[in-house]
């Protein structure tokens, strides 16, 4: 097996290893035993986050191909928001309607859609680790914490920062709006110029779009005060198990 395939292999088991233990991680009865959850914090609403979670953070090796081409080509708008900010300055009635704040506005939406890129540097971190450790596949509960252990504690709180970073924009419900309703603008003028912009491109905001909206839907499921305490809770969990790993 070359290199290449051996690497992909790799990460294919760890995604699904990791897919798992997020999905045990979040189960209404672990967190229940655990935590005082909120009445409304139900098995059937701790279901539909989860599934979020897996469906858009931490998606199936099927799924990744076509994310990862879509968030490919969306870095370099990530890194240089300027490129869809020209975009934008086409629209009167945006700029009309934001004036001075449009920039804030879009910033904002990039930076929530770092997160995912998050997600996928850790992970590329934890292949490197079970390839380096020659931990063979497949990877349960046991074999992840093992590889995850082995990265620096930094990596770890940075990876929980920009979870964080998702979170804080899904919170603010009156700017999650203005951003949903900027991607779908630039969304309709990119497909106007299919000469100028290709289909991976639009895509990728498709899909950072949805990473968004569908968060937003969800967010808006709950009442006001559920809403600060599920993004608490899902940071306290995280930090709380990065910090059992670290103190074993």
């Amino acid at each position: 097996m070359s290199k290449k395939d051996k690497f992909k292999q790799t990460f294919n088991e760890v995604i699904k290893g990791y897919r798992t233990v997020i999905r045990d991680r979040y189960q209404y009865q672990t967190l229940k035993k655990k935590y005082d959850l909120p009445e409304f914090f139900n098995e059937e609403r701790i279901s539909l986050f989860r599934e979020y979670f897996l469906e858009y953070i931490y998606p199936t090796p099927a799924k990744r191909a076509e994310l990862d081409a879509a968030f490919e080509s969306l870095d370099s708008y990530i890194q240089k928001p300027g490129k869809l900010l020209r975009i934008l300055m086409d629209s009167g009635r945006l700029i009309f309607k934001y004036g001075r704040h449009l920039p804030k506005i879009l910033r904002a939406g990039l930076s929530a859609l770092r997160s995912f890129r998050k997600a996928n540097n850790f992970e590329q971190k934890l292949v490197e680790q079970a390839l380096k450790l020659e931990l063979k596949p497949p990877y349960g509960t046991s074999e992840i914490n093992t590889l995850i252990k082995g990265l620096p504690k930094a990596d770890l709180e940075e990876f929980i920062d920009s979870s964080q970073a998702l979170f804080e924009t899904l919170h603010d419900r009156v700017l999650v709006k203005k951003i949903i309703e900027i991607v779908e603008y630039l969304i309709s003028k990119m497909k106007s110029r299919p000469k100028v912009y290709s289909v991976v491109e639009i895509r990728g905001l498709e899909i950072g779009r949805d990473i968004i909206k569908y968060g937003d839907q969800l967010f808006d499921q709950l009442p006001k005060e559920g809403q600060q305490q599920l993004f608490e809770l899902v940071i306290q969990l995280e930090r709380e198990i990065l910090d059992d790993l670290f103190a074993e």
